[in-house]
């Protein structure tokens, strides 16, 4: 048996020690979780408590439905836990009273034992297959593992699905097996029933960073996902509100790139997004409106489509709209119709190569006619390595409009950047022909203007990164500062002064406090 590594994570003081082995009769390495040993005579003073929290702590219907309001929730359960098993078993420990306490609070409030996992953040996925086989999890570095955890009953996974789903207003139930929704961390849910699932019920999690990644991250050398001048340029397109496209598979980071991108946002313009669940995190002082679907209920009433909510949005003066993810015909048409009517979107789409961005939006089922696409300015394309578990920007394209007069697949995209494998570097393709056209109409700048902003930015930016500005609040309050006052950031970025003028003792302290 090998020891690959080994660790402690810890949620609501509950203590789990991880050890990640590797051993000779198993194809697959072991996430082996311990967790405090908790005696017979102890668990049923626990499971008395348990009944009488209950009638203890007065949570209001309010609260239920208030996801702000629910850390305030797992707090007064967890002081009345205390109190109660400081009552009941007066010689423990702080320390042991604090861990059963959240023992409590897990098994009451959450998912168990599964609580831990969701708190290790060396973890992508969690997935729960059925009652008879253990918990899965995705790992960062190692991929795909085993673990010692499992549910006991299909009627176990299916209270927690319905105990995640009431939490966001989802249902699942034998008319509706499947369901799609999310954490009140933000991490995304998707739950199915027997016998769609015919081995059992299902929960497969995707875990989302507690601090979403900014482009500071991914321009990090330790990361490389996109080179800075490449960031620049996305900068520049953002500032002059060309619309943008990032497609990717499953997991390349598509929603992450779209995020980082928001940060580039002025913050005196306003932003719809609009998702399936919530995925995307902005700076808190940004003008902006998230939007999410509803399901139908039972009876099939009260359902809420991304298409509902994409026509409701043009009604809301957006400056900026911001779509998770075009599946249809109708809101893929919906949406162009707002880049042509002069609003700057922003999507993400399933498509492995530039081209094939194309090709998916003008054939069945999306089907648009390519005249519509001439509003798209740019295409970004992630790629995830599963290899070597690495995730990358493949390619930045610009689409260029075919003549008038000529056939209707005129229209093309150029590449602007690919992404070499065997450097594992960003190369250059060709200079951009449309993008700074674009901008050079709209802002009346000379090439050599541009050229001049660009590098500013680029400067910028590798600032931010030798100062440890990696935060979307910190990276949007430079942005937003960089946009009211020019030049004082560049006269802070010349001199290498610290970021503190710009971004305030608030901001400082949490970048230390996530150091």
């Amino acid at each position: 048996m090998e020891v690959i590594g080994s660790y402690t994570v810890i949620a609501e003081n509950v203590p789990g020690e991880v050890t990640i082995i590797k051993k000779p009769n198993e194809y697959t390495p072991i996430y082996d979780v311990k967790f405090p040993t908790i005696e017979p005579a102890t668990q049923a003073v626990l499971d008395s408590i348990k009944d009488r929290l209950v009638e203890v702590v007065n949570v209001k219907i309010s609260e239920i439905l208030d996801p702000k309001a629910n850390e305030g929730i797992k707090e007064r359960f967890i002081d009345s836990a205390r109190e109660a098993i400081s009552r009941e078993l007066p010689a423990l420990t702080d320390n042991q009273k604090n861990i059963l306490a959240g023992h409590l609070v897990h098994e009451m409030l959450g998912l168990g034992r599964i609580e831990v996992l969701l708190r290790d953040a060396n973890l992508e996925e969690l997935v729960i297959n059925n009652s008879s086989e253990t918990v899965w999890v995705f790992h960062k570095e190692l991929g795909w593992l085993k673990t010692n955890l499992s549910v006991p009953t299909e009627e176990q996974i299916y209270n927690y699905s319905s105990l995640i789903g009431r939490k966001v207003g989802r249902q699942i139930t034998n008319l509706n097996p499947l369901m799609d929704a999310h954490l009140t961390t933000g991490d995304r849910v998707n739950s199915t029933l027997f016998p769609i699932s015919t081995k059992g019920n299902t929960i497969t999690i995707r875990k989302f960073r507690r601090e979403p990644w900014t482009i500071i991250h991914f321009i990090d050398p330790k990361n490389k996902t996109i080179s800075p001048e490449v960031a620049a340029l996305l900068w520049l397109c953002m500032q002059y509100e060309l619309n943008i496209l990032v497609a990717g598979g499953t997991a390349s980071g598509k929603t992450s790139i779209l995020n980082a991108l928001m940060a580039f946002l002025p913050p005196n313009q306003r932003l719809i997004s609009i998702e399936d669940t919530r995925e995307l995190r902005l700076p808190d002082f940004l003008h902006w409106v998230p939007l999410t679907t509803r399901e139908a209920n039972p009876e099939g009433k009260g359902e809420v489509s991304m298409l509902d909510l994409l026509v409701n949005s043009l009604r809301m003066r957006p400056d900026r709209i911001v779509v998770g993810e075009i599946r249809r015909q109708r809101e893929a048409e919906v949406l162009f119709e707002a880049m042509h009517t002069g609003h700057s979107v922003y999507a993400t789409l399933h498509a492995d190569r530039a081209e094939q961005v194309v090709r998916r939006l003008t054939n069945p089922p999306i089907n648009l006619p390519e005249s519509l696409l001439e509003s798209l300015h740019l295409v970004i394309v992630q790629y995830r390595h599963r290899k070597y578990g690495i995730r990358r920007t493949l390619e930045v394209a610009e689409f260029i409009p075919g003549e008038s007069g000529k056939t209707i697949f005129s229209s093309r995209l150029e590449l602007l950047y690919r992404w070499r494998p065997a450097t594992d570097t960003m190369e250059k393709v060709r200079n951009s022909v449309r993008l700074l056209n674009e901008i050079r109409l709209h802002t009346g700048m000379t090439d050599d203007e541009m050229q001049e902003d660009l590098k500013e930015k680029e400067k910028i930016l590798h600032w931010m990164l030798e100062n440890k500005v990696r935060s979307v609040n910190a990276v949007g309050k430079v942005v937003s500062e960089y946009y009211h006052d020019k030049e004082r950031v560049m006269k802070i970025v010349n001199s290498n002064s610290s970021p503190e003028p710009i971004l305030g003792k608030d901001i400082m302290k949490e970048l230390k406090e996530a150091v």
